[in-house]
């Protein structure tokens, strides 16, 4: 293959992989760390600690969490491409987030909206987040294939 049709081939790649993904300041989870998410810490990542899967970036804020992201990604990428959980359970809608504002729930990481007065975890668990993640992983489905 032609160095610029592979180039192109790679930007089409990502450019399709990327739209899934919630690439705030470039990287998912807008830069923090997914593997201090399980450790209950919401965390920056810092520039000298990061990788790519999926055609994505992430930061890490140690080389420890980094290689234990290397070893299992799958784990630690955020449910519905790191956007809002309760705005795709209830609207059906990709919303940023506020990569404070999170959640492990069965071995999962869920980001929410926060600000303005309005901390969509609260509302994730007030109005049912059983109910609410079943229909985000219906809407998250019908977004991927469209």
């Amino acid at each position: 293959m032609k160095p610029t049709l592979t180039i192109l081939v790679l930007i089409i790649s990502s450019t399709f992989f990327a739209q899934n993904y919630n690439l705030k300041k470039g990287f998912v989870a807008s830069g923090y760390d997914v593997v201090a998410y399980f450790k209950q810490k919401a965390i920056k990542g810092n520039a000298n600690y990061t990788t790519s899967f999926d055609g994505v970036y992430f930061k890490f804020s140690s080389k420890e969490n980094l290689e234990i992201f290397k070893q299992n990604p799958k784990k630690y990428v955020p449910a519905y491409g790191g956007y809002c959980a309760y705005a795709i359970g209830a609207k059906g809608e990709k919303v940023a987030i506020n990569p404070k504002t999170f959640e492990i729930r069965d071995g999962k990481l869920y980001l929410f909206y926060n600000s303005w007065g309005t901390n969509t975890l609260t509302l994730w668990n007030n109005e049912g987040a059983e109910d609410l993640k079943k229909k985000a992983d219906e809407n998250w489905q019908k977004i991927i294939e469209n």
